[in-house]
């Protein structure tokens, strides 16, 4: 089927419980391992790109590939734009056929985020297009962009509703303890401040920094209200391990087919875990 706005799926994903898979993803092998895993487990997904990866491979080439993706296999799939600081690289990206953007100017004094993000919900959802704000900031390095432990922050809820109401977004980003990247140390989320969140947003709320984070921790988070997951890190790391366990047991190996092949099925099943911690498997059907 054609690319699809996530948020129908999102929703259903609510009303059982469970949350959404949103997977970063960099090239061919990627998006094919998501695609696959997701059709596999009968469960919508999210695949998403950084502008970083659209710079190394192009919004176009990358827009083409998803939308073939989308049309191969059953289950509903959108193209998500993940941590973007650029309007003409959103509206860019919506003119290609993305389903929902995340315009995050959370860097900036509040005032200036609110009316950013406003902004950007106006012509998106002109476009048909989900949008995603983030209010708090999420510490770790995601891309090109890096926050420290001194400027990361935590969400405030009473902050939280005034950001959902001034701007219209559709999903809210909230940072309560998680990291882009590789932790240092086993994180603590404040599932207390998730509660008090999810208690004053009706609107969906999403999880990043969510790879590394353990099992119980993901569960309770969509128990308390959690309802997309972004994973990145936990899919370049197998990736990465796959193609050096080919070079170390063929040194000479120079097909791309057969390292990239053996990365391709690491990243698939590690995509395949995460659909089914989040209890998204055989979600498609209840569409």
């Amino acid at each position: 089927m054609a690319l699809v706005n996530p948020m129908g799926f999102i929703e259903k994903a609510r009303e059982n419980g469970v949350a959404i898979s949103s997977f970063n993803i960099h090239n061919l092998e990627t998006v094919q391992a998501v695609a696959e895993g997701a059709a596999e487990e009968n469960c919508p997904v999210i695949i998403q790109t950084t502008p970083g990866t659209l710079k190394h491979a192009g919004i176009e080439y990358i827009a083409a590939m998803v939308k073939t993706a989308s049309e191969m296999y059953s289950v509903p799939m959108a193209l998500h734009l993940d941590h973007c600081t650029s309007f003409d690289t959103i509206v860019k990206c919506i003119r290609n056929g993305y389903t929902s953007v995340m315009i995050d100017t959370a860097h900036l004094p509040y005032d200036e985020n609110v009316a950013m993000v406003r902004k950007v919900a106006e012509i998106a959802h002109a476009a048909g297009v989900a949008v995603e704000g983030e209010l708090g900031r999420i510490g770790g390095v995601e891309d090109e962009l890096s926050v420290d432990d001194r400027t990361a922050s935590f969400t405030v809820p009473s902050e939280a509703v005034d950001f959902v109401k001034k701007t219209g977004i559709d999903m809210l980003a909230i940072a309560i303890g998680t990291a882009h990247g590789e932790y240092k140390g086993t994180p603590d989320l404040d599932m207390e401040r998730l509660s008090e969140i999810r208690n004053v947003i009706d609107i969906p709320l999403i999880l990043h920094g969510a790879s590394g984070v353990p099992d119980d921790q993901i569960r309770e988070s969509i128990k308390r209200g959690i309802a997309k997951i972004n994973i990145a890190t936990e899919l370049k790391i197998p990736m990465a391990q796959a193609i050096k366990d080919c070079f170390a047991a063929s040194p000479k190996e120079n097909d791309p087919r057969k390292y990239m092949g053996s990365a391709k099925n690491a990243v698939k099943e590690v995509v395949r875990q995460k659909i089914r911690l989040c209890g998204g498997t055989n979600l498609a059907s209840k569409l």
